[in-house]
């Protein structure tokens, strides 16, 4: 199946865009730039030598998968910056969406996305500040569009890609316009609405809600019902000793 007609998706008003042959990660480039930014700017490159993702892990990145990164300064509080990475989440379904049947999409708390029960993006933040405010924050999105990353050991779900899932091929400068309209689109529903509303678009796609689920938080493992996430963005658990609330951990299911 072809892209063609999604092939020059509208780019949004007030988002820059660097698109780069090669670099060694599209967050340490943000970092770079970030002091030199003037609006909202999406760095892409086509390679990149020393990709990562959460907690230091490697990010292979084969040809034809997109790697990009949003940095900005969202004029908001640690807290409030962190939970852009459902913002992230919810633009990314949409964008698939777009190319695979939705029904085959979910999302997994806290950053991740699902097709067909493997791992097609990730989403990793990044932001620096010392003050009550943070000075930046660096987006950094990864996506299997084209190919399955070989020799991915440590990941809670087995990567898949775009095609492999019988999705469209899209070519990642193509797919990053997308992306990047539709991260917009929910930096103006936070502004309008508020993070319930962020919180209940990513909730109504969210992969196992009401099921039992394990949350590793490297110091225990706790299961339980997932329940929710509240309005802080953490994971709500109902357990046997009632509700936990946890703020990161890998979950399995």
């Amino acid at each position: 199946m072809s892209n063609k007609d999604h092939a020059h998706a509208h780019w949004p008003e007030g988002y820059g865009r660097v698109v780069l042959d090669s670099v060694d990660s599209t967050m340490a480039e943000a970092a770079r730039r970030a002091n030199d930014i003037t609006k909202p700017t999406w760095i892409m490159a086509r390679h990149q030598t020393a990709a990562r993702g959460r907690r230091g892990r490697s990010w292979i990145v084969p040809k034809g998968n997109l790697s990009a990164t949003l940095i900005f300064n969202p004029g908001a509080t640690p807290a409030e910056a962190a939970k852009r990475s459902f913002l992230a989440a919810n633009a990314l379904y949409q964008a698939l969406a777009i190319y695979v049947p939705a029904e085959k999409l979910s999302l997994k708390w806290p950053n991740d996305v699902l097709l067909a029960g493997g791992k097609v993006a990730g989403i990793l933040l990044e932001s620096s500040g010392q003050g009550p405010f943070v000075d930046w924050l660096a987006i950094g999105i990864g996506v299997n569009l084209r190919e399955v990353p070989q020799g991915v050991t440590d990941a809670a779900f087995a990567p898949t890609s775009l095609m492999k899932a019988g999705g469209w091929d899209v070519d990642a400068e193509d797919f990053l316009a997308t992306l990047a309209d539709a991260y917009a689109t929910q930096e103006d529903k936070l502004e309008h609405f508020g993070f319930k509303r962020i919180r209940d678009d990513w909730l109504a796609n969210a992969a196992r809600l009401g099921e039992v689920i394990t949350a590793s938080t490297g110091r225990e493992d706790i299961t339980g019902i997932f329940d929710s996430i509240d309005n802080d963005g953490n994971l709500v658990l109902i357990t046997g000793t009632g509700p936990r609330t946890i703020a990161a951990a890998d979950v399995f299911f």
